[in-house]
């Protein structure tokens, strides 16, 4: 009788571990066919060239045949052509920038409307002029994507750009002489991420011509306008002061000693626990002599622009 109880207990352990291997079966083999799967997957996008390292993005020579291509695309599909037209600039910033170069589009004013291309024509003279904004890649990075520079949510780009590349904005007149541009100048923008847009307007002082170019600021809730001041004609290089406004902070635009170039107030604001507010300001002008803004209250406090 013990041997048989002894044999029955080897039978039911046996049985037991059999039970527990069929149960380990089905995991394993869906485990295996999950890998082999990644492994046939990833094979697919090599073969594809599709892999990190060869992505536009990290390939100038490759984002080039894309820009160009887009551009013969656009040339087919326009009917009407003029005089350095939009196409025009396209090209010739291809032509005569850096690799990873751009012109900009101004930021949507609705979800579904087409973005218009960041460009002013001016007239002066019977001379025609045409103002652009353009962003060029930082050496050596990525490539930038200039969907990753226009609008409120790409404000936030300044702290952390060198993960989506290093743009480098620039505001650039050029001349239309027949069917040929000419780059005037070329007016480094001081920001890197969330274009809205770029304005024509007249100083109500003097009535002095200067380009507004407008982003969002989304860290502080307001936005930052960085304004060229076309105070020596529009051939020459422009002058640049910075307005800003926001929940916390305003900039605004002044004249305080009626010279040719534009001041500004710097508002001064309270935070308590239940408000903000403003309740003072103090001025700051242009100094020829040191090429910069003092501040009029205490002479030691100088900003560039």
């Amino acid at each position: 009788m013990g041997i048989n109880i002894a044999s029955n207990g080897v039978m039911k352990q046996f049985k037991t571990k059999k039970i527990k291997l069929e149960s380990l079966i089905y995991p394993i083999i869906l485990l295996i066919l999950l890998l082999l799967l990644s492994c046939n997957k990833n094979e697919h996008v090599e073969k594809r060239g599709l892999n990190y390292n060869n992505q536009a993005a990290y390939d100038s020579q490759k984002d080039a045949e894309l820009q160009r291509y887009n551009l013969e695309i656009r040339k087919q599909q326009t009917k009407v052509r003029y005089p350095c037209d939009t196409i025009s600039v396209m090209e010739y910033v291809f032509d005569n920038s850096p690799p990873g170069t751009y012109l900009l589009d101004f930021d949507r004013t609705t979800t579904y409307n087409i973005p218009k291309p960041a460009i002013i024509y001016y007239s002066e003279k019977n001379q025609r002029y045409v103002f652009a904004v353009i962003a060029s890649s930082r050496p050596g990075e990525r490539l930038i994507e200039p969907s990753n520079i226009i609008g409120y949510d790409q404000s936030f780009i300044d702290l952390d750009s060198t993960k989506l590349g290093t743009p480098f904005i620039y505001l650039v007149l050029f001349d239309c002489q027949g069917n040929q541009l000419n780059e005037i100048w070329q007016a480094p923008i001081p920001s890197h991420g969330g274009f809205n847009s770029l304005t024509l307007k007249l100083w109500k002082f003097n009535g002095t011509p200067y380009l507004e170019s407008k982003f969002h600021y989304a860290q502080g809730v307001g936005h930052i306008n960085y304004n060229y001041f076309l105070v020596n004609g529009i051939r020459n290089y422009p002058h640049l002061l910075m307005t800003y406004e926001g929940t916390h902070f305003k900039r605004n635009l002044a004249n305080v000693d009626n010279d040719k170039y534009p001041d500004y107030y710097e508002h001064i604001f309270y935070d308590l626990a239940d408000k903000i507010y403003s309740k003072d300001s103090v001025a700051f002008v242009w100094s020829v002599k040191d090429s910069v803004y003092i501040n009029t209250k205490n002479p030691k406090q100088t900003r560039h622009y």
